[in-house]
C-alpha cells in the first residue's frame, strides 16, 4: 500500500445562490465560507452529476449522500437485484507498519487479528478499559508487519497512545485513498470485466489490482449482507477508476445509493452501526448508553478471553463478564406479527404503513404484561422479506430465538404495542454473498 499520494480537502460550491445583487453576493460568501471545512470525497465530482436531488447529510465532516433519486427504493432494489456502488470515502483509514504492528493490533482489538493472514481482512471492534465498545472498523492485513485499519470515527490518538515505546508507525492515510463499495449479485460479474481476480477472491480476502490502468486494492467486503466488493483507490485516480466501474456496469443497471438505501440493507444484514446500536463508550454519560462486545452480539470474537489466553484493552473485564453472567442484553433480531400489525392500524381505518426508512428513534420492547424488557434500536419494513423487522437488545434469558413479545408504537397519537417473536440475524443472507 502506497500512502505516497496526498488528500486535499475540497470546498462544496453553492450554486444555487444567485450572484445578481450585492446582498446575494454577500450570502454566497458566507455560504462558501461556512461551508470551506466540508469536505467531498474523491469521488464526488463524478458522483454529484448522477445526484438529481442534491440531498446530502454529513459523514464526519464529509459530504454523504442521503439518496440520488426520488426513490431511495429504487437504489435499495438495484443493490438486491442487480449492483449498485456506494461511496464509502469518509472512512478515517490508518496504516499500521514496523516491527510491533501485529503486537499493537492484537493488544487493542477485541478480535484475534493474529489469525488474519496476509492477503485477509477481518470485521473487529476496540473497548475501552472497562470492556465497552468504542469503536469498530476492518482491518485488511498486507504483510507480516503492514495493515491497513478503517473506522468510522477517528482513532489515531489512541492507537497512538497504545503503541508508544513499540516499534510501530502509525499514519493517517484518510485524504490519500477513496473507497468504493460494489455490491450485489451482478458485482462480481462487472468488476470481473475490470479485474480477473474478483472471479475467485474470497469472502472477506483482498487482493492487489489495477483497474483502469490505476494500482487498486480489491477487497471482497461491504456493508449490505450481499456479494460485494470494495476497492481502496489512489485519491487522484479515484474518478478514472469509478467511470471504469460505471462502464462496465452499464448493461447491468448499475446504480449509485445513498445513506437511506444503505440503512434499510444493513438492518436486513442484521449489521450494527454506530451511534445507533451503540456508542462510543468515551463520549456517553453513563452505563446506560454503554454496550460491551457480549451485549452487542459480537461473543464470536472473544476466543481465548473466558481463559484468559488472548490479552487486550477491556480483555480483564469482558472476562469477569463473561464467567460471573452479568451480562445486561443479549442483542436478537425481531419480526413483526404482520396479522397483529395489520388489525392495530386497520381498527382505526387506517392503512397498515410499509416503510423502508428506518424509524429514527428506539422503541420500548415489552412482554405480555407490558413491563419493559428490552428497546429496539433499529426497525424497518424489509422488501425483501415483506416483513417489518428490527435489530433489539433484550433480557438475556428473552433472547432464544421464537419468543414471543411486544414493541410499543402509537397508533392515532395513542401508545399500543404490537406483537413480535425473536429471530437469529442475518434475516438476508443468500448463499452468493460467501459463495
Amino acid at each position: 500500500m502506497d500512502p505516497a499520494v496526498k488528500g486535499r480537502t475540497r470546498t462544496v460550491r453553492c450554486p444555487w445562490v444567485p450572484s445578481d445583487d450585492a446582498h446575494h453576493l454577500l450570502t454566497r460568501e458566507s455560504v462558501a465560507s461556512s461551508l470551506s471545512a466540508v469536505r467531498t470525497t474523491p469521488f464526488h465530482s463524478r458522483l454529484s452529476e448522477l445526484n438529481d436531488q442534491g440531498l446530502y447529510t454529513h459523514w464526519q465532516g464529509t459530504l454523504s449522500p442521503l439518496r440520488y433519486t426520488h426513490a431511495p427504493k429504487h437504489e435499495y432494489f438495484a443493490v438486491r437485484n442487480s449492483v449498485g456502488v456506494f461511496d464509502t470515502s469518509p472512512l478515517y483509514k490508518y496504516l499500521v507498519t514496523g516491527p510491533d504492528a501485529e503486537r499493537l493490533l492484537a493488544g487493542a482489538l477485541v478480535r484475534d487479528v493474529r489469525q488474519c493472514r496476509p492477503g485477509q481482512a477481518q470485521y473487529t471492534i476496540w473497548c475501552d478499559d472497562l470492556g465497552y465498545v468504542m469503536h469498530d472498523g476492518v482491518v485488511f492485513r498486507h504483510s507480516a508487519d503492514e495493515f491497513l485499519l478503517t473506522a468510522a470515527r477517528p482513532a489515531l490518538s489512541w492507537f497512538e497512545e497504545l503503541g508508544a515505546g513499540l516499534r510501530v508507525q502509525l499514519e493517517d492515510v484518510t485524504e490519500d485513498y477513496g473507497m468504493l463499495a460494489v455490491q450485489g449479485p451482478r458485482s462480481r460479474t462487472v468488476l470481473s470485466a475490470l479485474a480477473p481476480e474478483a472471479e475467485t477472491l474470497a469472502f472477506f480476502d483482498h487482493a492487489p489490482v489495477k483497474v483502469a490502468d490505476t494500482p487498486v486494492t480489491l477487497s471482497r467486503t461491504g456493508y449490505t449482507g450481499d456479494l460485494g466488493y470494495e476497492l481502496t483507490v489512489p485519491e487522484d485516480r479515484a474518478v478514472e477508476v469509478l467511470d471504469a466501474v460505471l462502464e462496465a456496469g452499464r448493461d447491468h443497471g448499475i446504480r449509485p445509493f445513498g445513506e437511506e438505501a444503505l440503512m434499510t440493507l444493513r438492518i436486513e444484514a442484521g449489521l450494527a452501526l454506530i451511534d445507533v446500536e451503540w456508542h462510543d463508550a468515551r463520549l456517553v454519560m453513563s452505563d446506560a448508553d454503554k454496550v460491551t462486545p457480549k451485549e452487542l452480539g459480537f461473543g464470536w470474537m472473544l476466543r481465548g478471553v473466558r481463559d484468559g489466553s488472548r490479552r487486550f484493552v477491556g480483555s480483564e473485564a469482558i472476562r469477569r463478564e463473561l464467567e460471573d453472567g452479568t451480562s445486561r442484553w443479549a442483542t436478537t433480531g425481531i419480526v413483526v406479527d404482520w396479522a397483529d400489525w395489520d388489525r392495530l392500524y386497520r381498527e382505526h381505518d387506517l392503512f397498515p404503513p410499509k416503510s423502508e426508512h428506518p424509524l429514527p428513534y428506539e422503541s420500548m420492547i415489552l412482554d405480555d404484561d407490558r413491563a419493559e424488557v428490552g428497546y429496539c434500536t433499529s426497525f424497518v419494513y424489509s422488501p425483501v422479506v415483506q416483513r417489518h423487522i428490527g435489530i433489539a437488545r433484550v433480557r438475556p434469558d428473552l433472547a432464544a430465538a421464537g419468543t414471543d413479545l411486544r414493541l410499543e408504537l402509537a397508533v392515532n397519537h395513542h401508545n399500543t404495542a404490537v406483537r413480535i417473536q425473536t429471530t437469529k440475524m442475518p434475516f438476508f443472507d443468500p448463499p452468493r454473498k460467501k459463495e
